[in-house]
């Protein structure tokens, strides 16, 4: 197969699950077809370094492009050009122009059998008719995250353009499942709120992978009653996430366990959060090559996210590490583990602080779910497996 695989907001370094999930599957793919990749980078990044690491792909073509930051000038004006637009500001943000001229010319070129818009931000880079058959690889549910954003907002008129956005996202993500020859979700759960939202779609789920030669205990001692958190911290679910551990949760822990330590290891914490961090006496890291010794290091992983779509694969690498788990129903969404046994789910303030107490009292118990989900996970869930799995899909997509 001749593949064009276009996916904005880069591909390296493999510090997001959105990126860890490609890169793989591009990984496996390229070695049996064709593929070309469009992609993009910030200003200052290397433009080179998904090539260098995509070695079997026929062509890696990243544009530089840096989507606004809220807050700033240039989203303000995407967000006034949204109210007059049926994009949602969350889309518009991120059209490429340069990009979106390369995919289109390529399209239209006869010299691509097939397209993966890799999430729906890629599908308003791709025009809206072409002969070439397109799949939209599904990494979330876009509209349900910007839905559960509105419902924990407070602020009225913040609560009020969320409101918006997310029945706008809603939308574009119906007309993108509606014009793809195929819909991959990352999940059955997501699958069928695709499904659902689009019942025209075909809509298939495939499972999230893990690289387990790579997430394996390296030897770094477990530190006393510490816990972790890993993720990129500009990504807002992990961020509030955060904000809301350390507020509502944390506190109630040291009720029981005064001397628990906290980690939250990933790229770019906002001031406001190492800010939290530090009033809190929560260790804020920022960027760092290799998570691996931070999850090592924690008695705990924390999964405390109230905002999310997808799958976490942050639980996967923590279980391939015989990590002890503790995550809400949200953190743990489409994943298929079993709480009590693969991990402990809680969902309130009290009983999240409860599990993790319980956790850190009894080293045994942390073991003994600990090893349950990294049997689990290794022999499951090999990126080399999931990316067999979404090749097939590819086929079938060219062959309807």
């Amino acid at each position: 197969m001749r593949i064009l695989w276009v996916k904005v907001g880069g591909l390296w370094p493999l510090n997001a699950g959105g990126r860890l999930r490609s890169f793989h599957i591009l990984s496996e793919l390229s070695r049996r077809h064709r593929v070309t990749v469009l992609t993009t980078h910030r200003p200052g990044e290397d433009p080179n370094d998904a090539a260098k690491h995509l070695k079997d792909c026929e062509r890696v073509v990243s544009f530089p492009y840096d989507a606004p930051k809220a807050g700033s000038l240039e989203f303000a004006g995407a967000l006034a050009r949204s109210w007059t637009s049926l994009l949602p500001v969350d889309l518009l943000k991120w059209r490429v122009p340069a990009l979106r001229a390369e995919a289109e010319w390529m399209l239209g070129s006869g010299a691509i059998d097939l397209c993966v818009a890799d999430f729906l931000y890629a599908a308003a880079n791709i025009p809206d008719v072409t002969t070439v058959p397109v799949i939209l690889f599904a990494h979330n549910v876009e509209h349900i995250l910007w839905k559960r954003l509105a419902g924990n907002e407070k602020r009225i008129l913040r609560r009020a353009i969320l409101e918006m956005e997310w029945r706008k996202m809603r939308a574009r993500e119906r007309s993108a499942c509606a014009r793809s020859r195929m819909v991959v979700a990352v999940s059955p759960v997501d699958a069928a709120l695709l499904g659902q939202s689009c019942p025209a779609a075909d809509v298939r789920s495939m499972p999230t992978g893990v690289d387990t030669a790579y997430f394996s205990a390296n030897g770094t001692p477990e530190g006393e009653a510490h816990l972790v958190f890993t993720g990129a911290m500009d990504w807002y679910p992990n961020e509030d996430a955060m904000f809301f551990f350390i507020a509502e949760i944390l506190p109630r822990i040291r009720e029981h366990v005064a001397k628990v330590s906290v980690t939250i290891a990933g790229r770019n914490p906002s001031p406001r959060l190492r800010d939290a961090g530090l009033t809190a006496g929560v260790r804020v890291t920022g960027t760092v090559d290799d998570v691996r010794p931070f999850i090592d290091e924690g008695s705990v992983y924390i999964v405390p996210l109230r905002i999310g779509g997808g799958t976490r694969l942050k639980i996967f690498e923590a279980l391939s590490m015989g990590k002890a788990v503790v995550s809400t129903s949200i953190g743990a969404e489409g994943l298929p583990l079993e709480d009590g046994r693969h991990y402990m789910q809680a969902d309130d303030p009290i009983a999240f602080a409860g599990a993790v107490v319980s956790l850190l009292r009894d080293p045994a118990l942390r073991r003994a779910l600990g090893a349950a989900g990294r049997d689990f996970v290794r022999s499951r869930y090999s990126w080399q497996s999931v990316a067999h799995e979404f090749e097939s899909q590819c086929h079938e997509a060219l062959q309807a």
